[in-house]
């Protein structure tokens, strides 16, 4: 049966539902709960505390989606976390979702809490946690407890980060349990909303099993147990809106720092509108197009200025402005190009030649202070005997060398394909782009969806023939339309953004906000290292 290719309005109306749907997080009546206990929730006490009519920037907003399933799910990991401004200061904020299993921590939790003060500790932007959380679920605490990357290693970030002079405020606004409550004491500022806040290692359920001892929560450890007798916290408030103002009022007195220097402009506008952006990338992932076309939509003017135009043309690499920050691009050129040579070079393919004039140009950024951003459109490295001849895996690994030591910050914005080494090359996140986001056209894996259907569907029928299995003609057929279904759902920006692979799916017409921002905050830290690539073939 045939499909109906979707358009990018489709994409969109996809992105605007599940947006919508995971903003509500436990559910609207988990909401009113909270709201009758005199509490926000966490996106309302975000909305109350970041500046009026200022931009937050989510950072995970779909991670765990389709996750969890059997314990009834986890829209946003139960924490929303991201980037937003407070009496004009950039900072970074975590809030506990206590409208999700009580904010209690999953492993995606955990994932998310860390990138969060990894986003913190590479910007030096002050960090603000906003705690409700019933501490490590239960059932999976296998999974979040003993490893390096797991629950223990935020109370490492916090002693790391005050070594560092990075500010960070804690307001306990729910529970704080166990080993949770060590992340806003280990803060520099510890505050607790009256009645509702509670901070203790061992609940009174726990301390009666324990100890034997008959004690309520609020008397073990409320607001006024703990600033007015242990001195555990700073102050109490009356309610999360009181707290909130104090957290305001306290960012109305941080120094500045000092800054990286990155060189910007007053900003103008894109040269085409962003509505035809959006008509300018195809959806058919195969079809050709002008990565110059979607460049002149998202940068200031549409003007770039080409390195080496007229040279590896698969790659596009020029200096430009995004919202009046100098930036350099690093593209891929999804169509089809000749060479000086006459020879036809693939779209989205990187060929010797454009390896060898990203690194290069990399090298030229690092040199001027200048931010990298990479569109990553890639089907990959070229193959095939003349490429393996030409040096490919030598001015492949020059470029990820290159790439991988630039001490300027980078940022990915996933367009269309990432496919295998391609992604390592344009900057995956395995390589610590200070941002990475994806757009709805996105697909992410070793390889496309087709070959890779076919080769997992050659492995599957050579293994049934060694157990001595037959497989019919349609029965072939309905296998490959199963392993084509699954690995489909695994391409989808979604299935990346749920594991944090990418910090969120975006509309494109967003994107050179993201990317602004981004540079705004890793203006924030001062470059103290110096470029240096190492041992690099010529």
């Amino acid at each position: 049966m045939e499909t109906t290719q979707p358009t990018i309005h489709d994409l969109l109306r996809k992105l605007e539902s599940k947006t919508a749907q995971v903003k509500l997080g436990g559910g609207q009546k988990r909401i009113d709960s909270e709201h009758q206990k005199g509490k926000l929730t966490a996106r309302e006490r975000i909305d109350h505390l970041i500046d009026a009519s200022s931009d937050f920037l989510e950072i995970g907003l779909f991670a765990a989606d389709g996750m969890y399933q059997e314990e009834g799910g986890c829209p946003s990991a139960g924490v929303v976390t991201g980037i937003g401004f407070v009496q004009g200061r950039m900072c970074v904020i975590v809030a506990n979702d206590a409208t999700v299993k009580a904010g209690a921590w999953f492993p995606m939790t955990a994932k998310k809490n860390l990138r969060a003060q990894e986003i913190a500790m590479e910007n030096h932007l002050p960090i603000i946690y906003l705690v409700d959380s019933a501490g490590v679920f239960l059932p999976m605490q296998n999974e979040i407890f003993p490893d390096k990357e797991h629950f223990g290693r935020q109370f490492r970030n916090n002693a790391k980060m005050s070594a560092m002079g990075i500010v960070q405020i804690a307001a306990i606004m729910g529970s704080c349990v166990a080993g949770g409550a060590y992340l806003p004491i280990m803060s520099d500022e510890a505050m607790i909303v009256d009645k509702t806040g509670s901070i203790f290692l061992a609940g009174s359920y726990l301390v009666k099993a324990a100890i034997g001892e008959n004690v309520d929560n609020e008397t073990l450890g409320g607001a006024t147990t703990h600033c007015e007798i242990s001195g555990v916290t700073d102050n109490k408030y009356d309610s999360d809106q009181d707290c909130l103002d104090a957290i305001r009022k306290i960012f109305g007195t941080l120094g500045e720092n000092p800054k990286a220097g990155f060189d910007r402009i007053e900003s103008k506008p894109a040269r085409i509108s962003n509505e035809k952006l959006l008509d300018i990338f195809p959806m058919e992932r195969v079809k050709p197009y002008d990565m110059l076309d979607v460049i002149s939509g998202l940068v200031d003017g549409g003007e770039i200025d080409e390195y080496k135009k007229d040279y590896g043309k698969t790659l596009i690499c020029g200096t430009a402005r995004i919202d009046g920050w100098a930036v350099g691009i690093i593209a891929n050129q999804r169509k089809i190009v000749k060479t000086a040579k006459g020879e036809m070079q693939m779209g989205g393919v990187i060929y010797s030649d454009s390896a060898d004039k990203a690194a290069r140009f990399i090298m030229n950024c690092n040199q001027r202070k200048i931010p990298l951003v990479f569109l990553q459109d890639v089907s990959g490295f070229m193959v095939g005997s003349k490429a393996e001849h030409g040096g490919i895996i030598k001015d492949g690994a020059k470029m990820v060398n290159a790439m991988a030591n630039s001490v300027v910050p980078k940022f990915t914005i996933v367009l269309g394909n990432s496919y295998g080494a391609g992604n390592y090359a344009m900057c995956g996140k395995a390589y610590d782009p200070r941002l990475i986001y994806s757009w709805p056209t996105a697909q992410m894996a070793v390889m496309s969806g087709a070959a890779a259907a076919k080769t997992l569907l050659q492995i599957k029928v050579a293994s049934l023939k060694k157990t001595g299995k037959v497989i019919s003609e349609e029965e072939e057929k309905q296998l490959l339309e199963e392993i084509t279904t699954k690995y489909t759902e695994e391409l989808s920006p979604y299935y990346a953004a749920s594991r944090l692979w990418v910090d969120g799916v975006i509309d494109p017409r967003e994107t050179r906000k993201v990317i602004s921002m981004g540079i705004a905050a890793a203006n924030h830290a001062p470059i103290t290292e110096r470029f240096n690539v190492g041992v690099i073939q010529t």
